[in-house]
């Protein structure tokens, strides 16, 4: 069926509903008003949303998040200034919708988000998906990095490398340690930002290194600024295809309450945002923005957070002309 709204369209990309004409608080509850996925012949970015929190450890809630984060970004607009770029008319960009997912079988839900994004990468070059917890990151890196190993570049308050909670080996603190030994990650060039607060033990960090990851902590952000953590992210990946996985709770408690298991002492949303927007020109297969949890949140704080990383993430996505 033809979409009846007005929207703004560059050449051959269809963008978002002409707000215009439409107020955003009226207008589709796709990601920033965008047209869903078949209402476009072709996709360059796929945004998808995967309602799944049956993995996590501490805060249930995430099932919602990807609904959190689409009403918090009717706030966005077409033109980014910060990177001098509107994202949407140089790439086609649309909503896939939800995942159907298992939410009792932490197993048959893992299986069941590869197979979709398997089929949904058949019509995507590029998956940006709303979580969900922290477990989707495997699935994901199965059907993304099966062919070739990619770097994953994380932004979080844990490592995430842990081997199994009450025995079980997939929840949201275990996807890169099962990443890593399936083979799917580049073990150097991976790495941890923003990581901070209590482990296990210091076998934690001994394990981590082993599995292929560096770390900037959050402890060194404040000096080594926005540019620094850019400069450390761009050495370390290189010309590799990167996988960008960014929890929620990576930003301080005051900027992200809405989350399952927050840490005090984590980047503010300027400085993640401003961290992304230097990632443009790497080689970027695929992104996820997880653990958003509304029922935590105040005032709709973590959900427009999380739509701006969304907003941000697509714009590094987005061709650049040749300088």
């Amino acid at each position: 069926m033809p979409d009846p709204l007005p929207r703004v369209v560059t050449g051959d990309h269809v963008g978002q509903v002409d707000n215009t004409v439409v107020p955003r608080f009226a207008g589709p509850p796709t990601f920033a008003q965008l047209p869903r996925l078949d209402e476009v012949d072709r996709t360059d970015v796929a945004v998808v949303g995967i309602p799944f929190d049956a993995g996590v450890s501490y805060r249930p809630g995430a099932r919602f998040g990807p609904a959190a984060i689409r009403a918090a970004s009717k706030l966005l607009r077409p033109f980014n200034p910060a990177v001098d770029l509107s994202p949407f008319a140089v790439q086609q960009v649309a909503d896939a919708g939800d995942m159907a997912v298992n939410p009792f079988s932490l197993d048959e839900a893992v299986t069941g988000i590869e197979h979709a994004a398997r089929d949904l990468r058949e019509r995507a070059s590029r998956l940006l998906v709303l979580g969900g917890d922290h477990t989707v990151a495997l699935p994901l890196l199965r059907a993304l990095g099966s062919e070739e190993a990619v770097a994953v570049v994380h932004f979080d308050a844990h490592l995430d490398t842990w081997d199994s909670y009450f025995g079980a080996a997939y929840t949201h603190g275990t996807p890169f340690r099962r990443a890593s030994e399936e083979g799917l990650l580049d073990t150097s060039a991976c790495v941890h930002v923003g990581t901070r607060g209590p482990l296990y033990g210091a076998r934690d960090l001994v394990d981590d290194r082993e599995l292929g990851f560096a770390v900037v902590p959050a402890t060194e952000v404040d000096a080594l600024g926005a540019g620094g953590v850019a400069e450390r992210i761009r050495a370390r990946v290189g010309d590799r295809p990167v996988y960008v996985s960014i929890d929620i709770d990576v930003l301080d408690p005051a900027f992200a309450p809405g989350t399952g298991t927050p840490e005090a002492g984590g980047m503010t949303s300027r400085e993640l945002l401003a961290v992304l927007r230097q990632l443009a020109g790497l080689r970027l297969v695929g992104a996820d923005i997880v653990e958003v949890a509304p029922a935590y949140d105040h005032a709709e704080i973590t959900g427009i957070a999380a739509s701006h990383v969304a907003y941000e993430l697509v714009s590094a996505m987005a061709p650049r002309e040749a300088s």
